[in-house]
């Protein structure tokens, strides 16, 4: 396999921290596009319900963005599912999101 010598020596200087902080920020991101997928929504639809532009949707699905917890917490609304799960925390089974009471802009 073909590798890249440049990030190969990137790779080797980040921290354990950074590292983990890249993973999951991919898995963040890709837990929305299978939300997305599983209703059958594009990341157009998903920037007009949290009137955003399809390109810092774009951004924040590119897996490289640190995304906040309000913006999870919008995601989260936006969609009407959990984009992170806490271990043995669950939400109330008839909890519904509201986007404007539940996550502060």
């Amino acid at each position: 396999m073909k590798t890249n010598r440049i990030m190969d020596e990137i790779r080797s200087t980040i921290s354990p921290e950074m590292k983990l902080q890249m993973e999951l920020s991919v898995a963040i991101a890709n837990r929305i596009y299978e939300i997305l997928e599983a209703k059958g929504m594009s990341q157009k639809d998903l920037a007009h319900r949290l009137g955003k532009s399809e390109t810092e949707v774009s951004r924040w699905l590119s897996g490289t963005h640190n995304l906040t917890m309000a913006t999870i917490c919008k995601i989260s609304a936006a969609l009407n599912a959990e984009v992170v799960k806490v271990a043995n925390y669950e939400l109330e089974p008839d909890y519904v999101y509201n986007v404007a009471e539940d996550c502060p802009v």
